[in-house]
């Protein structure tokens, strides 16, 4: 396991996620692990409006820990998704550095 004071990867944090929560994450079942994503989520908006800078780093760390949950029920790889999506740029335009339109998202 690495070490939490230093940098880690996509895949490591997965593995964190898996070893520490898989089982109860599998009987809550996706329905249930997504509604506490959309709690999390809601949690780090209103930290953002706040501004509080602690409480953010906190909810961030939460909603990605949730997702990361849900990617490990549905045998989902994210460093795989990761790479399959934007390992070659912006998925709109192709760029490294984005020139999509600005309205919409790239």
């Amino acid at each position: 396991m690495p070490d939490p004071k230093q940098s880690i990867t996509v895949a490591e944090f997965q593995q964190w996620m898996r070893d520490m929560y898989l089982e109860k994450d599998r009987a809550r079942g996706v329905d249930g692990t997504f509604m506490w994503l959309m709690e999390e989520v809601g949690e780090l908006a209103a930290a953002l409006r706040e501004g509080d800078p602690v409480n953010q780093q906190e909810e961030f760390a939460d909603v990605l820990a949730w997702l990361t949950t849900i990617a490990n029920v549905v045998d989902v790889d994210l460093t795989e998704a990761l790479l399959s999506k934007y390992g070659s740029g912006c998925p709109g335009c192709g760029q490294w550095i984005c020139i999509c339109p600005g309205e919409g998202k790239p």
